[in-house]
């Protein structure tokens, strides 16, 4: 049967195990679970079935968080960052919160897109190492295992990204780093502060050589 979203969290161990326990994952804090803002919550978590959805009116647990009541909080384990929305704006609906979520919602490896691309700019990780390649290609899942695997490795670091090359608004991109699509996969690393950045060509990703062309670059 379907997992009842959102789960309820009656305590602070509650809430600390509901955050660790995924790579991203939001609370709403209502003091009144029976709200209209709290009814716009759970519509929107209806919407996002892939990311865990959790709800508190402890006061304990909204003091533990710093929360006021009506805030959706979204944690995020790849920068152990957070991101707050105050649902009491009378303009905050389900459709805006999912947005927030889907622009917010940073993986150990993150898909860019013209969505995710307002989140990958506001982490706090000064470093990004992106995937250049074709999603169609049969070879892009034996790719993106490495690559995840590899990004375990630079949790909190390295903000992994994969760009996938047949997408229009990534042509932009390519033309940045100078690759032509023939030239694909490729691994380029990005120090966002000073733009500093190395482009790498491969024939086929290993977990060791995106170790190799991350130390090189972090050294």
């Amino acid at each position: 049967s379907a997992t009842e979203k959102p789960i309820l969290l009656n305590n602070i161990a509650d809430a600390e195990a509901f955050i660790s326990g995924a790579e991203v994952a939001v609370i709403g804090f209502f003091q009144d679970p029976q709200t209209p803002e709290a009814d716009q919550f759970r519509l929107a978590a209806g919407q996002i079935p892939e990311v865990p959805f959790g709800l508190s009116s402890s006061a304990a647990v909204l003091s533990h968080y710093g929360a006021s009541a009506n805030t959706v909080a979204l944690f995020r384990r790849v920068d152990s960052d957070r991101r707050d929305l105050d649902m009491n704006d009378r303009d905050v609906d389900a459709k805006k919160l999912t947005r927030f979520v889907r622009m917010n919602e940073l993986r150990l490896v993150t898909e860019y897109n013209p969505v995710t691309a307002i989140g990958v700019m506001q982490s706090s990780l000064q470093f990004n190492l992106l995937l250049i390649t074709d999603k169609m290609s049969p070879k892009h899942p034996e790719r993106m295992r490495k690559f995840r695997t590899a990004a375990d490795l630079y949790k909190g670091k390295i903000l992994f990204i994969l760009l996938d090359s047949n997408l229009k608004t990534n042509e932009r991109v390519l033309s940045y780093f100078q690759l032509k699509k023939s030239q694909l996969p490729a691994l380029a690393i990005f120090h966002t502060p000073d733009d500093e950045h190395v482009v790498l060509t491969v024939d086929e990703i290993s977990i060791e050589r995106v170790q190799d062309f991350c130390n090189h670059f972090l050294q």
